[in-house]
């Protein structure tokens, strides 16, 4: 779900602005989008309620990035029994002209998968990154 539309409270919206600040110290020249989902019924039975998706934009399209827009979704797990979610992974996916070029899930095996990778440097920046949000979450 868009973050925009999850950014009720003070708590929440505080961890969203976060997370873009995490992920803006790792890549200083992205943009951040709290809206990457379109409102149209069709997009609307894709997303995930429980999640916070939030798209990065680089100035043009990154060799280093393999990429030029990068969709981040961290992922929730509510339990029936509680009011509080749990933070179960993230899933990054890198965007070209093409499509999705990788994607990264801290679901399986922090693996990047995909035609066209990051290199190395970005990879490691990237699951940094994803560590500093479940250490945000752990608080």
């Amino acid at each position: 779900m868009n973050a925009a539309e999850k950014a009720r409270g003070l708590e929440i919206t505080t961890k969203i602005a976060a997370i873009v600040n995490l992920f803006k110290f790792q890549v200083p020249d992205a943009k951040a989008d709290l809206k990457p989902w379109q409102n149209d019924p069709d997009t609307r039975e894709l997303v995930d309620p429980d999640s916070i998706d939030i798209g990065f934009h680089l100035p043009g399209w990154s060799r280093k990035f393999q990429s030029r827009s990068i969709l981040v979704q961290i992922r929730f797990y509510q339990d029936p029994l509680e009011e509080s979610h749990r933070l179960i992974g993230l899933e990054l996916a890198g965007f070209n002209h093409q499509g999705e070029a990788w994607r990264l899930s801290t679901v399986d095996n922090w693996q990047f998968v995909g035609n066209c990778q990051p290199v190395g440097e970005i990879q490691d920046r990237l699951k940094q990154f994803c560590r500093q949000v479940f250490e945000l979450f752990d608080r």
